[in-house]
């Protein structure tokens, strides 16, 4: 079934792989229902549906498209959820999991029609690296806020916390720990940090120990809880719209750079059954909508597995039934403070920020709109934002330079819709 020998791989080279991807990628079970929490959802059911929407995911990755590719809801998807929709926008999370049903759904029909790869061609590179950036910029201000290491102030807006806390020591114990074993590659090493630290808070009182493992908890607070009665609103489509861009980059870049590590790619560097992963991927956002959690995404933590030696869609099955077993973990999940999850939120700040290193830094028009994308997004609190201004940016500082043949229909389109947005939020 997965044509094992002809990848060059053994059952027990797919067994190590399917579980080192879900070592490197487990903190996502702690970290998800922490972000999606501060939208007022149940934290136990978004736990569930972390795991139930990673499960089925990456069940369609590895049955239907045959790659070693794990899924979960993604890291800056479900921040722009949590901060940006519900408490920016004033969206209720049940109209923002709207939101996430209908961008998959859009994914779904973009990737049976191939208009995936108009769509990806239409924008400039720049944008693309630098909304990478600034979603990692934007989730490093929401871990220093989460560990109280910035905090508001009247006249600066933010400032410098009370650091000689036990919380921030730990916090920042724990990112250091988790930057040194990743950097010596020590698989699960940001899950080692996030347990590390939470266990140093049990005998200072900073964290409750309730047990290891248990039946999985009630999923019906967040089970086909979405509400789409906004769905003609302009700032619900500029939500559906901006998931629906971060994830369909994300996935395409996560689906390149993993099938490059494991020499998946044919002789032009192109993906074999590509629409069959990225309709794995469309699925599993509009599964994990209807379960209860932001969109699902591809992860480049599979990679870990595909160094591994992982080549067929039997790692991703692995991978899956490692999720499958992570659900009757929910107390261990459930002891995890606030401060543990901060520091791999950091850490993965930082591995996302790698995208400014991508930007022509030798031309004015590409790193000026890379830079304003960058910056405003946790200027803003807002990834919508950054992506608005930097797009606009990037038009205007294209076309008054004298070129305007750099510049797409589609992006000028876009451009113009956000200068409608910002007008219409600002009446």
């Amino acid at each position: 079934m997965f044509q094992l020998a002809q990848h060059g791989t053994t059952v027990r080279t797919e067994l190590v792989a399917g579980v080192t991807t879900f070592l490197t990628m487990a903190y996502i079970i702690f970290v998800n229902p922490e972000i999606l929490s501060a939208a007022g959802m149940d934290r136990d059911a978004v736990f569930v549906a972390t795991c139930i929407a990673a499960i089925i995911g990456t069940l369609i990755m590895g049955l239907v498209a045959n790659y070693p590719i794990a899924l979960a809801p993604g890291m800056g998807l479900n921040a722009f959820f949590a901060f940006t929709v519900v408490l920016t926008y004033g969206f209720t999370w049940q109209e923002a999991l709207g939101a996430v049903f209908c961008s998959g759904v859009l994914f779904v029909l973009l990737s049976i029609f191939k208009v995936r790869e108009a769509i990806i061609n239409a924008f400039p590179r720049v944008l693309k690296m630098a909304t990478s950036a600034g979603i990692g910029l934007f989730l490093g201000i929401i871990a220093l806020k989460n560990a109280g290491i910035v905090v508001a102030h009247p006249a600066t807006y933010i400032t410098l916390g009370n650091l000689v806390q036990w919380p921030i020591i730990l916090m920042i114990l724990g990112f250091v720990l988790i930057v040194v074993l990743n950097h010596h590659k020590v698989i699960g090493g940001t899950v080692i940090g996030i347990l590390a630290v939470a266990l140093l808070g049990l005998p200072l009182g900073l964290t409750e120990y309730t047990g290891l493992v248990s039946m999985p908890p009630d999923v019906t607070p967040t089970l086909l809880a979405l509400d789409l009665s906004r769905i003609f609103e302009l700032t619900f489509l500029i939500v559906v719209f901006t998931l629906l861009f971060v994830d369909v980059f994300d996935t395409a870049g996560t689906l390149i750079g993993v099938s490059h590590r494991a020499q998946l790619l044919d002789e032009q560097d192109r993906l074999p059954r590509m629409k069959q992963a990225l309709l794995a991927d469309s699925s599993a956002t509009v599964a994990g909508a209807l379960v209860g959690t932001s969109n699902t995404t591809s992860y480049i933590e599979s990679a870990a597995g595909a160094s591994v030696g992982g080549r067929t869609g039997l790692t991703a099955v692995v991978t899956a039934a490692c999720f499958g077993l992570a659900l009757f973990m929910a107390p261990l999940a459930g002891m995890i403070p606030a401060y543990a999850t901060a520091a791999a939120l950091l850490y993965v700040a930082c591995v996302m920020a790698q995208g400014l290193t991508e930007i022509d830094w030798n031309d004015t028009t590409e790193y000026v709109p890379g830079v304003v994308t960058a910056i405003a997004m946790p200027l803003t609190f807002s990834i919508a934002a950054g992506i608005g201004l930097g797009m606009i940016t990037y038009v205007l500082v294209k076309l008054f330079s004298g070129k305007f043949k750099q510049v797409s229909w589609p992006v000028i389109g876009l451009a113009v819709a956000f200068c409608v947005f910002f007008a219409v939020e600002g009446l």
